[in-house]
């Protein structure tokens, strides 16, 4: 059965592949699924049809069958745990992937996030030149102890995972800051990411809802 994913039809970012679908149209590439997508609007995402997908009414979301998931993870690790790809086979490394995507999601994400709202949503506070510098330096310190556990390394445990695709889509939200460019192994663990073909396919895909094009293949 070829599930259906949930994503914005307006793209806030305006199609930089920062929207959390964009984790889930990744992890479908990567494992070879096909997938629909269903495009919801902000007022849409409000509506009790929504919210009984998603209690929090945001996207994506995930339906295949009776099975209905929210939250972008849950989805990674749910279609990684389905179908080959973005798992090993060896327990072990498959549990430290696991943890991987945990670390992306809890331990480097937070910050960064923090960081977008002290911007956008709080910048405008008589506060927000004092806090920003120190939530800067937060990111900075997370990112110093991410960049010394990859070294010179291509992936952060062996083969590409899931681990690595939430992680990279975690760190691509720097980009704008460039507080990123500091740690040049992990702007080319990023690039490295970005020019998988099942990346480029989904960013593609994502891509052609802002601007309205079909992606090419």
């Amino acid at each position: 059965m070829t599930p259906t994913i949930t994503a914005f039809e307006s793209s806030p970012d305006r199609g930089q592949g920062l929207a959390r679908d964009m984790r889930v149209r990744w992890a479908l590439e990567e494992t070879g699924q096909l997938y629909d997508v269903r495009l919801v609007s902000f007022k849409a995402m409000k509506e009790p049809a929504h919210r009984a997908l998603h209690p929090f009414r945001q996207i994506p979301t995930y339906e295949e069958g009776e099975l209905v998931l929210f939250e972008s993870g849950a989805i990674v690790l749910h279609v990684a745990q389905r179908h080959a790809g973005l798992l090993p086979d060896d327990a072990n490394a498959r549990a430290r992937a696991v943890m991987w995507m945990f670390a992306a999601l809890s331990t480097m994400e937070p910050p960064i996030l923090e960081l977008q709202t002290a911007k956008f949503a709080e910048g405008d506070k008589p506060w927000s030149a004092q806090r920003l510098p120190l939530i800067k330096e937060r990111i900075r310190h997370r990112l110093g102890e991410l960049s010394t556990r990859l070294g010179d390394t291509d992936w952060l445990d062996g083969a590409f995972s899931a681990g690595d695709l939430m992680m990279v889509h975690t760190l691509q939200r720097l980009k704008p800051s460039g507080l990123l460019d500091g740690y040049p192994n992990l702007a080319a663990y990023v690039a490295r990411a970005e020019a998988r073909p099942a990346y480029r396919r989904a960013f593609a895909a994502q891509l052609a809802v802002f601007t309205g094009a079909h992606p090419a293949g």
